[in-house]
């Protein structure tokens, strides 16, 4: 499966300036890790942001966030985010922050 790679270097901008950031086939896209736990990534077309479970209902009512349900169920803790929802920087900006800024809550792996 092809991921949107225009929106995964647009993601590795954002990530560049952060030290322990890999990237990992997964998904069928693309997945960004932070330290070793998995933290935002490009399924198809789509953002993946993990929020974590406190967050989790709170991002849901935010426009185009929708449950991450890659395998018929819903995994708690992260959204996807339709294409409409990180057209421009400053929104991709935010989601990727709110990913990095939960990551950075784990410990290291």
């Amino acid at each position: 499966m092809a991921y949107n790679e225009k929106l995964a270097e647009r993601m590795r901008k954002f990530l560049a300036r952060r030290k322990g950031v890999t990237e990992k086939r997964m998904f069928g896209g693309l997945a960004f890790m932070l330290n070793g736990n998995m933290c935002c990534g490009v399924v198809k077309e789509t953002l993946m942001v993990r929020v974590g479970p406190e967050q989790y209902e709170k991002v849901l009512r935010e426009p185009h966030a929708r449950p991450m349900d890659f395998t018929g169920r819903s995994i708690k803790g992260f959204v996807y985010v339709d294409p409409k929802g990180c057209q421009t920087d400053d929104a991709l900006r935010k989601w990727v922050q709110r990913a990095t800024d939960f990551v950075l809550s784990l410990p290291v792996k």
